[in-house]
C-alpha cells in the first residue's frame, strides 16, 4: 500500500523526469521513480504498522524482470532488422546475372550458353533440344566433354528459331548406341529474386521461377 505522502512524492519525481522518445530511457526513467517511490514509502511508513520488506522485494523484481525483457525485445529487433537488411542486400546481388541451372531458358535471338555433362562412356555425345511444349526441334553432334557450348538457336536454313522457352539434354552413345539422356544445365539471365517460405526464388527472363539452390554457377551477363 502507497500513502498520499509517497504519491505526492512519486508524482513530483515523476515530472522532474526528462522525457525521451526512446523506450529504453523511458523505462530507465520509470525504473527510477519506482525506486524513488519505495524509498518514500518506507520513510512514511507507520512504525506501529511497517510495511513488509518482502513486498518490496518482489515488487523490486518484478519491474526488474520487465525492464530485462524490454531490452531483450529491442535487442531482437535491431538484430532481426539487421538480418533482413543484409537479406535484402544479398537478393539483389541477383539481379542482372547469369545463372547456371537444370530448366528452360529462354531464346530471344541470342546464343544460349548450355554446360554439356557426357556420361564417362560414351564414345558420341548429342545435344538435344525442345521447344516449350516438348518437342524436339534440334539435334546437334557435340565434343564428348563437359566444356561449355553456345546454342545458337537457328534452325537449318539459318533463320532464328521463335522466341521461347527451350530445354536441353545431352545425349551419350556408345557404338552408336544410346546409353543415356539427361537434362543439360543452361545459363538465363536473373529478373527477379524474392524468398518464398525461407527459400530464395529467381525469377528468370522468360518468366520462369526456380530456387537459387538449384544453381550451379553463377556470372555476370555476357
Amino acid at each position: 500500500m502507497i500513502t498520499q505522502t509517497s504519491q505526492a512524492a512519486a508524482t513530483n519525481s515523476s515530472n522532474q523526469t526528462t522525457s525521451s522518445p526512446s523506450k529504453s530511457s523511458a523505462l530507465t526513467s520509470d525504473f527510477e521513480t519506482f525506486l524513488k517511490m519505495l524509498t518514500v514509502q518506507a520513510q512514511n511508513q507507520d512504525p506501529l504498522e511497517p510495511l513488509d520488506s518482502s513486498e518490496y522485494a518482489a515488487q523490486l523484481a518484478q519491474f526488474s524482470m520487465v525492464e530485462q525483457q524490454t531490452k531483450t525485445n529491442q535487442t531482437l529487433e535491431a538484430l532481426v532488422s539487421k538480418l533482413g537488411g543484409n537479406s535484402m542486400a544479398e537478393l539483389s546481388n541477383w539481379i542482372g546475372k547469369e545463372a547456371r541451372a537444370i530448366a528452360p531458358a529462354h531464346y530471344s535471338g541470342q546464343p544460349i550458353t548450355v554446360s554439356p555433362a557426357p556420361d564417362k562412356d560414351a564414345t558420341e555425345a548429342y545435344l538435344v533440344v525442345r521447344n516449350a511444349e516438348g518437342t524436339v526441334v534440334d539435334r546437334q553432334k557435340i565434343p564428348v566433354s563437359d566444356a561449355p557450348l553456345k546454342w545458337s538457336g537457328l534452325d537449318e536454313s539459318g533463320a532464328a528459331r521463335p522466341s521461347g522457352l527451350y530445354s536441353f539434354a545431352i545425349e551419350s552413345r556408345k557404338d552408336s548406341k544410346v546409353i543415356k539422356e539427361e537434362p543439360a544445365a543452361a545459363y538465363s539471365k536473373v529478373i527477379e529474386a524474392q524468398v518464398q517460405n525461407g527459400e530464395v526464388t529467381l525469377i528468370l527472363d522468360g518468366g520462369q521461377a526456380i530456387l537459387a539452390s538449384k544453381v550451379t554457377a553463377v556470372r555476370a551477363q555476357g
